[in-house]
Protein backbone atom coordinates (compact mmCIF):
# COMPACT_ATOMS: atom_id res chain seq x y z
CA UNK A 1 0.00 0.00 0.00
CA UNK A 2 1.06 3.59 -0.95
CA UNK A 3 1.76 5.32 2.66
CA UNK A 4 0.37 8.65 0.70
CA UNK A 5 -3.03 6.46 0.65
CA UNK A 6 -3.30 7.05 4.23
CA UNK A 7 -1.75 10.10 4.97
CA UNK A 8 -4.03 11.40 6.91
CA UNK A 9 -5.32 9.01 9.37
CA UNK A 10 -8.92 10.61 9.62
CA UNK A 11 -9.54 9.03 6.01
CA UNK A 12 -9.89 5.78 7.81
CA UNK A 13 -13.27 5.27 9.72
CA UNK A 14 -11.03 4.28 13.03
CA UNK A 15 -14.94 3.19 15.19
CA UNK A 16 -15.68 -0.15 14.00
CA UNK A 17 -12.48 -2.18 14.95
CA UNK A 18 -12.45 -2.94 18.90
CA UNK A 19 -8.96 -3.21 19.42
CA UNK A 20 -7.06 -5.93 21.25
CA UNK A 21 -5.33 -4.72 24.63
CA UNK A 22 -5.41 -1.48 23.42
CA UNK A 23 -7.31 1.76 25.15
CA UNK A 24 -9.46 2.15 22.08
CA UNK A 25 -10.38 5.71 22.65
CA UNK A 26 -6.52 7.24 23.40
CA UNK A 27 -4.98 5.07 20.09
CA UNK A 28 -7.97 6.37 18.02
CA UNK A 29 -7.60 10.06 19.07
CA UNK A 30 -3.43 9.55 17.78
CA UNK A 31 -3.62 6.61 15.54
CA UNK A 32 -0.25 5.09 15.01
CA UNK A 33 -0.84 3.05 11.76
CA UNK A 34 1.84 1.32 9.46
CA UNK A 35 0.69 0.23 6.02
CA UNK A 36 4.32 -1.85 5.22
CA UNK A 37 7.33 -3.21 7.08
CA UNK A 38 10.88 -4.81 5.64
CA UNK A 39 13.60 -6.34 7.16
CA UNK A 40 13.68 -4.17 11.37
CA UNK A 41 11.08 -1.33 9.90
CA UNK A 42 7.89 -0.51 10.04
CA UNK A 43 6.73 2.14 7.67
CA UNK A 44 3.99 4.20 9.12
CA UNK A 45 1.00 5.93 7.14
CA UNK A 46 3.09 9.06 6.96
CA UNK A 47 6.19 7.27 5.30
CA UNK A 48 8.03 7.47 8.15
CA UNK A 49 10.29 4.72 9.06
CA UNK A 50 9.94 3.28 12.67
CA UNK A 51 12.82 0.40 14.34
CA UNK A 52 10.79 -2.12 15.41
CA UNK A 53 12.45 -3.11 18.70
CA UNK A 54 10.15 -5.49 20.07
CA UNK A 55 9.56 -8.21 17.08
CA UNK A 56 6.55 -6.55 17.13
CA UNK A 57 4.90 -8.44 19.71
CA UNK A 58 7.72 -10.95 20.42
CA UNK A 59 7.22 -12.78 17.18
CA UNK A 60 8.97 -11.06 14.32
CA UNK A 61 12.67 -12.94 14.93
CA UNK A 62 13.94 -13.40 11.34
CA UNK A 63 12.50 -9.78 10.60
CA UNK A 64 9.67 -8.45 8.23
CA UNK A 65 8.95 -9.54 4.83
CA UNK A 66 11.91 -12.26 4.32
CA UNK A 67 11.56 -13.44 0.63
CA UNK A 68 11.29 -16.97 1.49
CA UNK A 69 8.72 -16.76 3.56
CA UNK A 70 6.58 -14.52 1.63
CA UNK A 71 7.16 -16.72 -1.56
CA UNK A 72 6.16 -20.00 0.42
CA UNK A 73 2.79 -18.24 1.22
CA UNK A 74 2.46 -16.94 -2.02
CA UNK A 75 3.17 -20.25 -3.55
CA UNK A 76 1.34 -22.47 -1.46
CA UNK A 77 -2.04 -20.51 -0.94
CA UNK A 78 -2.39 -21.12 -5.40
CA UNK A 79 -1.56 -24.65 -4.79
CA UNK A 80 -3.55 -25.75 -1.65
CA UNK A 81 -5.49 -23.07 0.24
CA UNK A 82 -6.86 -24.97 3.11
CA UNK A 83 -7.10 -28.49 3.93
CA UNK A 84 -8.51 -29.90 7.48
CA UNK A 85 -6.33 -32.50 10.03
CA UNK A 86 -9.69 -34.07 11.48
CA UNK A 87 -8.78 -37.71 9.79
CA UNK A 88 -7.17 -35.83 6.58
CA UNK A 89 -3.70 -34.48 6.26
CA UNK A 90 -1.48 -32.68 3.58
CA UNK A 91 2.62 -33.05 3.40
CA UNK A 92 3.62 -29.65 4.82
CA UNK A 93 2.11 -30.50 8.20
CA UNK A 94 4.33 -33.42 8.46
CA UNK A 95 7.33 -31.92 7.10
CA UNK A 96 7.02 -28.92 9.58
CA UNK A 97 6.58 -31.45 12.51
CA UNK A 98 9.60 -33.44 11.44
CA UNK A 99 11.57 -30.23 11.32
CA UNK A 100 10.33 -29.30 15.25
CA UNK A 101 10.92 -32.44 16.09
CA UNK A 102 14.10 -32.61 15.06
CA UNK A 103 15.38 -29.10 16.69
CA UNK A 104 13.51 -30.23 19.86
CA UNK A 105 15.13 -31.56 22.75
CA UNK A 106 15.69 -35.60 22.47
CA UNK A 107 12.62 -37.46 23.40
CA UNK A 108 10.73 -34.77 22.51
CA UNK A 109 9.77 -35.95 18.91
CA UNK A 110 5.57 -35.46 18.84
CA UNK A 111 4.19 -32.39 17.65
CA UNK A 112 0.59 -30.90 18.15
CA UNK A 113 -0.47 -27.94 15.91
CA UNK A 114 -2.60 -24.99 17.18
CA UNK A 115 -2.89 -21.50 15.92
CA UNK A 116 -2.28 -19.51 18.93
CA UNK A 117 0.15 -19.75 21.77
CA UNK A 118 -3.33 -19.12 23.75
CA UNK A 119 -4.31 -22.18 22.32
CA UNK A 120 -0.70 -24.19 22.74
CA UNK A 121 -1.42 -23.71 26.41
CA UNK A 122 -5.41 -24.70 26.47
CA UNK A 123 -3.94 -27.73 24.61
CA UNK A 124 -0.90 -28.90 27.11
CA UNK A 125 -3.11 -28.04 30.11
CA UNK A 126 -5.90 -31.00 28.57
CA UNK A 127 -3.03 -33.31 27.41
CA UNK A 128 -1.70 -33.27 31.11
CA UNK A 129 -4.80 -34.22 32.49
CA UNK A 130 -5.59 -36.37 30.01
CA UNK A 131 -1.66 -38.55 30.51
CA UNK A 132 -2.54 -39.44 33.87
CA UNK A 133 -6.14 -40.32 32.99
CA UNK A 134 -4.78 -42.75 30.80
CA UNK A 135 -2.37 -44.10 33.28
CA UNK A 136 -4.68 -44.81 36.13
CA UNK A 137 -4.21 -41.43 37.84
CA UNK A 138 -7.02 -39.60 37.04
CA UNK A 139 -6.98 -37.61 40.56
CA UNK A 140 -4.15 -35.61 38.88
CA UNK A 141 -6.26 -32.61 37.73
CA UNK A 142 -4.94 -29.44 39.71
CA UNK A 143 -2.59 -27.36 37.93
CA UNK A 144 0.27 -24.27 39.69
CA UNK A 145 1.03 -21.34 38.26
CA UNK A 146 3.35 -18.40 38.92
CA UNK A 147 2.30 -14.87 40.10
CA UNK A 148 3.26 -12.28 37.16
CA UNK A 149 2.98 -15.46 34.65
CA UNK A 150 1.56 -14.66 30.85
CA UNK A 151 0.31 -18.09 29.33
CA UNK A 152 -2.28 -16.43 26.74
CA UNK A 153 -5.73 -15.30 27.04
CA UNK A 154 -8.48 -18.03 26.90
CA UNK A 155 -10.16 -19.05 30.53
CA UNK A 156 -7.63 -21.93 31.30
CA UNK A 157 -4.31 -19.56 30.31
CA UNK A 158 -5.45 -16.87 32.32
CA UNK A 159 -6.46 -19.47 35.24
CA UNK A 160 -2.73 -20.87 35.43
CA UNK A 161 -1.46 -16.85 34.84
CA UNK A 162 -0.69 -14.49 36.94
CA UNK A 163 -1.66 -11.31 35.32
CA UNK A 164 -3.87 -9.35 37.67
CA UNK A 165 -5.27 -7.35 35.12
CA UNK A 166 -5.89 -9.98 32.46
CA UNK A 167 -7.54 -12.36 35.33
CA UNK A 168 -9.35 -9.59 37.30
CA UNK A 169 -12.75 -9.07 35.10
CA UNK A 170 -13.20 -13.09 35.15
CA UNK A 171 -13.15 -14.16 38.55
CA UNK A 172 -15.79 -15.97 38.68
CA UNK A 173 -14.91 -18.38 35.61
CA UNK A 174 -11.80 -19.47 36.26
CA UNK A 175 -10.37 -22.68 36.64
CA UNK A 176 -10.66 -24.07 39.93
CA UNK A 177 -7.66 -26.02 41.45
CA UNK A 178 -4.90 -23.60 40.62
CA UNK A 179 -2.13 -22.42 43.03
CA UNK A 180 0.29 -20.03 42.02
CA UNK A 181 3.98 -19.74 43.40
CA UNK A 182 5.63 -16.36 44.15
CA UNK A 183 6.86 -14.46 40.60
CA UNK A 184 10.83 -14.62 41.15
CA UNK A 185 11.29 -10.84 40.93
CA UNK A 186 13.24 -9.62 43.92
CA UNK A 187 14.59 -6.07 44.48
CA UNK A 188 18.02 -7.56 45.95
CA UNK A 189 17.97 -8.59 42.24
CA UNK A 190 17.43 -4.84 40.71
CA UNK A 191 20.40 -4.13 37.81
CA UNK A 192 21.48 -8.03 37.05
CA UNK A 193 23.01 -8.61 34.32
CA UNK A 194 21.61 -12.04 33.08
CA UNK A 195 20.27 -14.48 35.96
CA UNK A 196 20.10 -13.26 38.89
CA UNK A 197 22.24 -15.10 41.77
CA UNK A 198 19.03 -14.42 44.18
CA UNK A 199 15.80 -16.97 44.46
CA UNK A 200 16.28 -20.00 44.23
CA UNK A 201 14.75 -21.17 47.04
CA UNK A 202 11.83 -19.62 45.59
CA UNK A 203 10.94 -22.98 43.50
CA UNK A 204 10.37 -24.34 47.16
CA UNK A 205 7.27 -23.22 46.90
CA UNK A 206 6.35 -26.00 44.87
CA UNK A 207 6.86 -28.10 47.70
CA UNK A 208 4.74 -26.27 49.72
CA UNK A 209 1.54 -26.66 47.27
CA UNK A 210 2.53 -30.33 47.45
CA UNK A 211 1.79 -30.45 50.85
CA UNK A 212 -0.69 -29.07 51.04
CA UNK A 213 -2.71 -30.93 47.95
CA UNK A 214 -0.56 -34.11 47.58
CA UNK A 215 1.21 -35.12 44.74
CA UNK A 216 -1.82 -37.32 43.70
CA UNK A 217 -4.22 -34.64 42.69
CA UNK A 218 -1.56 -32.10 40.65
CA UNK A 219 -0.99 -32.88 37.20
CA UNK A 220 1.48 -29.94 35.72
CA UNK A 221 2.98 -26.41 36.30
CA UNK A 222 3.09 -24.23 33.86
CA UNK A 223 5.56 -21.72 33.28
CA UNK A 224 7.11 -19.42 31.04
CA UNK A 225 10.55 -19.76 31.25
CA UNK A 226 11.34 -15.95 31.36
CA UNK A 227 8.12 -14.00 32.12
CA UNK A 228 8.19 -11.50 29.17
CA UNK A 229 4.89 -10.31 29.10
CA UNK A 230 4.63 -9.76 33.16
CA UNK A 231 7.21 -7.46 32.72
CA UNK A 232 10.76 -9.79 31.85
CA UNK A 233 11.45 -11.23 34.97
CA UNK A 234 14.36 -13.35 34.47
CA UNK A 235 14.38 -16.64 36.11
CA UNK A 236 17.20 -17.06 39.34
CA UNK A 237 20.32 -19.03 39.23
CA UNK A 238 19.33 -22.72 39.30
CA UNK A 239 15.63 -21.91 39.87
CA UNK A 240 13.70 -23.49 36.69
CA UNK A 241 16.41 -26.94 37.37
CA UNK A 242 14.93 -27.13 40.89
CA UNK A 243 11.59 -27.09 39.99
CA UNK A 244 12.13 -29.57 37.29
CA UNK A 245 13.96 -32.17 40.30
CA UNK A 246 10.43 -31.26 42.21
CA UNK A 247 8.41 -32.45 39.60
CA UNK A 248 10.38 -35.39 38.78
CA UNK A 249 9.90 -36.19 41.99
CA UNK A 250 6.48 -36.37 42.46
CA UNK A 251 5.41 -37.01 39.17
CA UNK A 252 4.36 -33.51 38.38
CA UNK A 253 4.58 -32.71 34.42
CA UNK A 254 6.33 -29.76 33.85
CA UNK A 255 5.42 -27.49 30.76
CA UNK A 256 7.67 -24.79 29.42
CA UNK A 257 5.51 -21.96 27.92
CA UNK A 258 8.54 -20.70 24.88
CA UNK A 259 5.66 -19.25 22.92
CA UNK A 260 8.26 -16.11 23.16
CA UNK A 261 11.52 -17.53 24.26
CA UNK A 262 11.30 -20.04 21.51
CA UNK A 263 12.99 -20.19 18.32
CA UNK A 264 16.04 -18.64 19.11
CA UNK A 265 15.27 -15.71 21.37
CA UNK A 266 17.32 -16.87 23.94
CA UNK A 267 20.34 -18.16 22.17
CA UNK A 268 19.51 -21.71 21.28
CA UNK A 269 15.93 -22.95 19.24
CA UNK A 270 14.21 -23.22 22.37
CA UNK A 271 14.95 -21.84 26.51
CA UNK A 272 15.07 -25.76 27.62
CA UNK A 273 17.90 -26.37 25.80
CA UNK A 274 19.93 -23.00 26.73
CA UNK A 275 19.12 -24.25 30.31
CA UNK A 276 19.61 -28.01 29.64
CA UNK A 277 16.52 -28.93 31.26
CA UNK A 278 13.73 -31.11 29.44
CA UNK A 279 10.18 -30.65 29.92
CA UNK A 280 7.91 -32.83 29.53
CA UNK A 281 5.61 -30.53 27.08
CA UNK A 282 6.47 -27.42 25.17
CA UNK A 283 3.92 -25.06 23.92
CA UNK A 284 5.33 -22.69 20.97
CA UNK A 285 3.75 -20.04 18.89
CA UNK A 286 5.02 -16.49 17.50
CA UNK A 287 8.49 -16.86 16.01
CA UNK A 288 7.59 -20.46 14.52
CA UNK A 289 6.52 -18.69 11.43
CA UNK A 290 8.14 -15.35 11.93
CA UNK A 291 4.87 -14.00 12.85
CA UNK A 292 3.88 -13.91 9.05
CA UNK A 293 1.13 -16.65 9.65
CA UNK A 294 -0.55 -17.87 12.93
CA UNK A 295 0.42 -21.00 14.03
CA UNK A 296 1.31 -22.77 17.64
CA UNK A 297 1.53 -25.89 18.98
CA UNK A 298 2.76 -28.49 21.99
CA UNK A 299 6.18 -30.37 21.60
CA UNK A 300 5.57 -33.39 23.55
CA UNK A 301 7.64 -36.40 25.30
CA UNK A 302 7.38 -39.32 23.19
CA UNK A 303 6.26 -41.47 26.57
CA UNK A 304 3.19 -38.93 26.69
CA UNK A 305 2.07 -39.79 22.76
CA UNK A 306 2.93 -43.06 23.24
CA UNK A 307 0.57 -43.36 26.23
CA UNK A 308 -2.00 -41.89 24.20
CA UNK A 309 -1.23 -43.83 21.02
CA UNK A 310 -0.83 -47.33 23.36
CA UNK A 311 -4.50 -46.95 25.10
CA UNK A 312 -6.32 -49.94 24.57
CA UNK A 313 -9.22 -49.55 22.52
CA UNK A 314 -9.30 -48.39 18.86
CA UNK A 315 -10.78 -44.40 17.95
CA UNK A 316 -9.79 -40.63 18.41
CA UNK A 317 -6.89 -40.98 20.88
CA UNK A 318 -7.30 -36.90 22.21
CA UNK A 319 -10.72 -35.80 21.81
CA UNK A 320 -9.38 -32.17 20.89
CA UNK A 321 -8.07 -29.57 17.89
CA UNK A 322 -9.08 -27.05 15.66
CA UNK A 323 -10.11 -26.68 12.53
CA UNK A 324 -7.30 -24.42 11.41
CA UNK A 325 -4.73 -26.96 13.26
CA UNK A 326 -1.63 -27.71 10.77
CA UNK A 327 -3.18 -25.00 8.27
CA UNK A 328 -1.05 -25.39 4.93
CA UNK A 329 -0.49 -21.49 4.29
CA UNK A 330 0.73 -21.49 8.48
CA UNK A 331 2.97 -24.60 7.87
CA UNK A 332 4.69 -23.30 4.20
CA UNK A 333 5.34 -20.30 6.32
CA UNK A 334 7.17 -22.34 9.18
CA UNK A 335 9.19 -24.37 6.87
CA UNK A 336 10.40 -20.96 5.11
CA UNK A 337 10.94 -19.90 8.56
CA UNK A 338 13.01 -22.54 9.36
CA UNK A 339 14.98 -22.50 6.12
CA UNK A 340 15.94 -19.00 7.01
CA UNK A 341 16.75 -18.67 10.79
CA UNK A 342 19.21 -22.60 9.58
CA UNK A 343 20.71 -20.42 6.72
CA UNK A 344 21.28 -17.23 8.12
CA UNK A 345 22.50 -18.73 11.98
CA UNK A 346 20.36 -16.75 13.87
CA UNK A 347 19.61 -18.69 16.60
CA UNK A 348 23.31 -17.75 17.39
CA UNK A 349 22.62 -14.56 17.47
CA UNK A 350 21.79 -13.57 20.74
CA UNK A 351 25.14 -15.34 21.73
CA UNK A 352 27.00 -12.83 19.23
CA UNK A 353 24.78 -9.87 19.76
CA UNK A 354 24.32 -10.68 23.43
CA UNK A 355 27.06 -8.72 25.26
CA UNK A 356 25.93 -5.10 23.02
CA UNK A 357 22.63 -5.89 24.00
CA UNK A 358 22.99 -6.12 27.54
CA UNK A 359 25.35 -3.04 27.81
CA UNK A 360 22.84 -0.90 26.03
CA UNK A 361 20.15 -2.28 28.48
CA UNK A 362 22.47 -1.49 31.43
CA UNK A 363 23.12 1.98 30.77
CA UNK A 364 19.96 3.27 31.38
CA UNK A 365 21.11 2.57 34.77
CA UNK A 366 21.43 6.44 36.43
CA UNK A 367 19.16 7.92 34.29
CA UNK A 368 15.38 9.78 35.56
CA UNK A 369 13.15 7.36 36.90
CA UNK A 370 15.11 4.21 36.08
CA UNK A 371 14.59 1.55 39.22
CA UNK A 372 16.00 -1.56 37.24
CA UNK A 373 17.56 -2.70 34.13
CA UNK A 374 17.29 -6.59 33.31
CA UNK A 375 18.06 -8.98 30.19
CA UNK A 376 18.87 -12.48 28.60
CA UNK A 377 19.65 -13.25 25.45
CA UNK A 378 17.99 -10.74 23.21
CA UNK A 379 15.05 -9.68 25.47
CA UNK A 380 15.62 -7.12 27.96
CA UNK A 381 13.54 -4.11 29.94
CA UNK A 382 14.01 -0.95 31.97
CA UNK A 383 11.55 -0.33 34.52
CA UNK A 384 10.80 2.87 35.32
CA UNK A 385 9.43 4.34 38.93
CA UNK A 386 5.52 4.51 39.00
CA UNK A 387 3.42 8.06 39.35
CA UNK A 388 1.49 8.48 42.50
CA UNK A 389 -1.88 6.88 41.57
CA UNK A 390 -0.65 6.08 37.78
CA UNK A 391 0.70 2.53 37.53
CA UNK A 392 2.08 2.87 34.16
CA UNK A 393 1.32 6.10 32.45
CA UNK A 394 5.19 6.82 32.97
CA UNK A 395 6.03 3.56 30.93
CA UNK A 396 3.20 4.68 28.19
CA UNK A 397 4.53 8.19 27.93
CA UNK A 398 7.81 6.73 27.05
CA UNK A 399 6.39 4.66 24.70
CA UNK A 400 4.83 6.83 22.72
CA UNK A 401 7.61 9.80 22.55
CA UNK A 402 9.82 6.74 21.22
CA UNK A 403 7.38 6.00 18.40
CA UNK A 404 7.64 10.04 17.54
CA UNK A 405 11.23 9.84 17.41
CA UNK A 406 10.70 6.32 15.07
CA UNK A 407 11.57 3.58 18.01
CA UNK A 408 9.05 0.76 18.48
CA UNK A 409 9.19 -0.96 22.22
CA UNK A 410 6.50 -1.93 24.19
CA UNK A 411 5.08 -0.85 28.00
CA UNK A 412 4.59 -3.52 30.26
CA UNK A 413 3.29 -1.85 32.91
CA UNK A 414 5.95 0.74 33.89
CA UNK A 415 9.09 -0.92 32.12
CA UNK A 416 9.72 -0.25 28.56
CA UNK A 417 10.31 -3.94 27.34
CA UNK A 418 13.11 -4.40 24.14
CA UNK A 419 13.19 -7.51 22.12
CA UNK A 420 14.08 -6.84 18.23
CA UNK A 421 14.21 -9.10 15.44
CA UNK A 422 17.36 -11.73 15.18
CA UNK A 423 18.44 -10.09 12.19
CA UNK A 424 19.69 -6.72 14.23
CA UNK A 425 22.96 -5.05 14.20
CA UNK A 426 24.91 -3.06 16.77
CA UNK A 427 23.50 -0.34 14.58
CA UNK A 428 20.08 -1.04 15.48
CA UNK A 429 20.70 -1.37 19.08
CA UNK A 430 22.62 2.04 18.94
CA UNK A 431 19.56 3.63 17.46
CA UNK A 432 17.04 1.71 20.02
CA UNK A 433 18.83 2.41 23.09
CA UNK A 434 19.98 5.90 22.03
CA UNK A 435 16.63 7.41 21.41
CA UNK A 436 15.26 5.54 24.91
CA UNK A 437 17.78 7.51 26.92
CA UNK A 438 17.07 10.93 24.92
CA UNK A 439 13.46 10.19 25.70
CA UNK A 440 13.66 8.83 29.34
CA UNK A 441 15.48 12.73 29.99
CA UNK A 442 11.99 14.41 29.08
CA UNK A 443 9.93 12.50 31.08
CA UNK A 444 8.54 13.88 33.83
Amino acid sequence: MDPRDLSASHALNLEHYWMPFTDNRRFKAKPKLVVAAKDMHFTTAEGKQVLDGLATLWCVNAGHGRPRIVEAIRRQAGELDFAASFSLGHPLAFRLAERIAATALMGMGHVFFTNSGSEAVDTALKMAVAYHRLRGEGSRTRFVGRERSYHGVNIAGISVGGVPSNRKAYSGILLAGVDHLRHTHLEKNHFSRGQPAHGVELADELERVVARHDASNIAAIIVDPVSCSGGVLIPPQGYLERLREICTRHGILLIFDEVITGWGRLGAAFAAQRFGIQPDLITFAKGITSGAVPLGGVIAKDSIYETFTGAPGAGIEFFHGYTYSGHPLACAAGIAAFDTYEEEKLFDKPNTLGKDFENGIHAFKGLPHVVDCRNLGLIGAVELASRTGAYGERAFDAFEKCWDKGVFGRPVGDALAFCPPLIAEKKHLHQMFGTVAEVLKTLA
